[in-house]
């Protein structure tokens, strides 16, 4: 008996030593839609700052920067798009275009509430597949054979390399980025090994300072890394956002986003939304053409809680457009698919 009573003891003392600690995470319950309280192992939640960039005030989450002198912070973007095309009499065509910008960000120095840092332009990747055919474009890589590529190749190697200041305070207005001169110095010197006439160099250069510049990356960086409203939201609140899909302004992109959960050193925000279903006709005597057009996206954004920088994005973006003309007794439709996945700093494709 006292040998039973011996290991009992030793049994109970070890399931008392094996009993983990818990940790509360609150999120969203995706059955109920209700904010729900969870346990989980201690030591499956990630150590947190005390003082995090992405915390609570009676239950209301805002994001902050804490960011670290001499910390270099990622910042990759990747999309990959598949084009489907479907003819009158049914055939597709499917083609597949990826782009990879590899960047990031080194702090130099903080100063009050701002952050000076050095944007690094590290890597850029082109490739394009249809019908059982690839090119690629890689800054990595030796420069293309083909002629038509060469160019896209010293430009992107160009660009790549260099390094831009930008300044950025602890609530994420980027304040302002400079170094393009000496960028675009750059790009027309590979751009002159390739091109002799002045008129076609000049236009090349134009071009790429019309969508490489100060206001264009403030933007990127801007939609990037500061989701979270200013004024904060709660566990399960939805606010909305629109931009411009076209020049003229008529049709919006409509994004809108859930804060679901906060914890394990992670707030994760999910997106909906998109373009609803337009369709356009113009008739002309007895033809008349009509053009339907739709967009929905869905995903996820993640931020490291402690730091408020980006851990990662993954957006799925499907477009359908579909062309019919028709002259009352026949028609004839084209349909066109396009899907998409956009991600930053992605940790696997």
């Amino acid at each position: 008996m006292k040998n039973v009573a011996a290991l009992m003891l030793i049994s109970s003392i070890a399931l008392v030593s094996c009993k983990k600690e818990t940790a509360t995470i609150t999120k969203v319950d995706p059955k109920t839609g209700k904010t729900v309280t969870v346990e989980v192992p201690a030591d499956s939640v990630a150590k947190v700052a005390e003082n995090p960039a992405i915390k609570d005030s009676a239950g209301v989450f805002t994001q902050t920067f804490k960011l670290e002198k001499g910390k270099t912070y990622p910042l990759t973007t990747y999309q990959r798009d598949v084009k489907t095309m479907e003819d009158p009499q049914g055939k597709t065509i499917t083609a597949t275009s990826e782009s990879t910008d590899e960047m990031n960000f080194i702090v130099n120095d903080i100063k009050g509430n701002v952050y000076d840092m050095t944007l690094n332009l590290v890597a850029k990747r082109n490739s394009q597949s249809a019908q059982g055919k690839t090119v690629i474009v890689d800054t990595k890589m030796a420069i293309p054979k083909e002629d038509d590529l060469k160019m896209i190749w010293n430009i992107n190697k160009a660009l790549t390399g260099n390094k831009l200041n930008v300044k950025m305070d602890t609530k994420g207005n980027v304040i302002s980025i400079t170094g393009f001169d000496a960028v675009y110095t750059k790009v027309t010197a590979a751009v002159g090994t390739l091109i002799k006439d002045a008129n076609q160099k000049a236009s090349v250069v134009a071009s790429l300072k019309e969508t490489f510049n100060e206001k264009v990356l403030k933007d990127q960086l801007n939609k990037n890394l500061t989701i979270i409203p200013k004024k904060g939201v709660k566990i399960g609140e939805k606010w909305t956002t629109s931009e411009n899909a076209d020049p003229s302004g008529s049709v919006k992109v409509t994004s809108n986003y859930v804060l679901k959960s906060v914890g394990n050193g992670t707030a994760e925000i999910s997106i909906t939304g998109g373009i609803p279903k337009k369709t356009e006709k113009k008739t002309q005597g007895p033809i008349t053409h009509s053009l339907s057009s739709e967009l929905a996206q869905n995903g996820t954004i993640k931020f490291d809680q402690s730091t408020g920088w980006i851990a990662n994005q993954n957006i799925d973006v499907k477009t359908t457009q579909i062309e019919t003309i028709s002259d009352g007794k026949q028609s004839q439709s084209m349909k066109s698919t396009s899907k998409s996945s956009v991600m930053v700093n992605p940790s696997s494709k």
